[in-house]
Parts: structure tokens; sequence; C-alpha cells
């Protein structure tokens, strides 16, 4: 297998290197400072995993993403030292499989990566799921409330999955986490709070008032259909 890291900093680079040498010694670690370079290189050589960071000195981490999703669907993981939701979230709506907030862990980064891998290689099952008028096929990633049809992204149809399978019931932070990490690790709540945010723009009419996806203070997320048992949520 092979990663290509896409990032300017040398210390991050030998960092992660070092890692993938002591704990992942058959994956070949590419990486390379530039972002027009890294577009190429991902064209190129092919590679199984992508660590892209944001801020690059020659092209903006968000174009180099989008260019790289032109002509692949490779895993990418997106490195940010900002942790505003917003840029998250753009980077994440641009094309990006998961992200990390610097500074991380490299143990972290490398679970990270091989939780995305696994879930990005398993098929899901084919039956479909419904929940009140909301149908999921998890063979397509495609989403149906009512009339309406909306495509996810493999995180989000595991959240919606896992969701509509406990409708009205709470479904908490560590399910959430187990599902889409096998892990629950420190920073897992604001990370699922930028997956919920997305899903909810996909699927409700005001973000800011959200129906259908509930959160539990404290807890976790409910989804609410017609005919599901209340609870006492907020969005």
């Amino acid at each position: 297998m092979r990663a290509l890291m896409i990032e300017d900093d040398p210390q991050i680079v030998d960092s992660v290197g070092w890692a993938f040498r002591m704990r992942w010694p058959d994956m070949e670690f590419l990486s390379t400072d530039s972002g027009n370079q890294g577009v190429t290189m991902a064209r190129e050589q092919r590679p199984d995993i992508i660590i892209l960071d944001l801020g690059l000195p020659d092209i903006s981490g968000f174009d180099a993403l989008k260019g790289i999703r032109k002509f692949s669907d490779t895993p990418i993981i997106v490195l940010t030292a900002r942790k505003e939701e917003f840029d998250i979230v753009k980077g994440l709506e641009a094309g990006a499989d998961d992200y990390l907030v610097k500074p991380f862990r490299q143990m972290e980064l490398l679970s990270r990566i091989k939780a995305l891998l696994r879930r990005t290689s398993t098929h899901s099952p084919e039956s479909a799921l419904s929940a009140g008028n909301i149908r999921l096929s998890p063979a397509t990633g495609i989403l149906h409330i009512g009339e309406r049809e909306i495509s996810l992204t493999r995180t989000e149809e595991i959240i919606m999955s896992k969701l509509m399978q406990h409708q009205g019931d709470v479904v908490t932070y560590a399910t959430l986490a187990e599902a889409l990490w096998n892990d629950y690790y420190p920073d897992c709540v604001a990370a699922l709070r930028v997956y919920i945010r997305q899903l909810r723009q996909k699927t409700e009419e005001d973000i800011n008032n959200p129906k259908i996806i509930l959160n539990k203070h404290g807890v976790g997320y409910i989804l609410f259909t017609p005919g599901s048992r209340s609870a006492t949520a907020s969005g």
C-alpha cells in the first residue's frame, strides 16, 4: 500500500514518516510540500490514502483537494491548524473523507487512516433501511426523504444507518465513534458534530432549527421521524 502526504512542514512530515516506518512498515510513504506537485503525484502514483495539509505555499489545500477529486476517489484526510467548524466543513464538502486538527498524535493519525481504509473498502449491506418517510439504500448511498433524493458520503451513510436502526432512541457519541473509527477518542464529539452538520445541511429545511436529526446534549443524537417516539432533545 502507498500513502501520500502533501505537507510543507518538514517536522510533521518527518514525524509521520517515522510513525509509518515504525508502526506500518508495509505502507510506502511518499511526501511533497507542493500542492500542485501533490495533485500530480496523486494522479501518477495512485496512493491508497492521501494526507493533505490545507495551508500550502503554492496553492490552497482546498484547490488541491478539488483537483484530486476530478480524477480520483482515493480516501483523503485533511490536516488543518484551523479549528473553526466552517473551515473543516468546507474541506469535507470539497471531498475530504476525514480531518485532523493540528497538533495531532501520530498514532491517532494512523488509527484514523486504518479506520478510513477499512470503511471505504467494506461493502455496505444490500438491504435498504427505512424509518418513517426516510429510506436509505446502503448499496448506492442514496437517502430518500419523501420525494427528495440525497447522495451521502460513506461517513454520512454510516451515521445515518445507525440513527435509522435506532430511530426515536438516543444513539450515543460512543456508538457512532465506534462505528466510524473503532474507537472513542478525545476529539470524537467535535468531529461527530461536524458530520452531523453536514447531514443536516443535506436533510433539514432549516439547519438552525433541525426537525429530523436532534441532539441529546452530552449524550448523542436522535433520528426523529413521523411515528417515532418523542424524546427530550435539542438542535
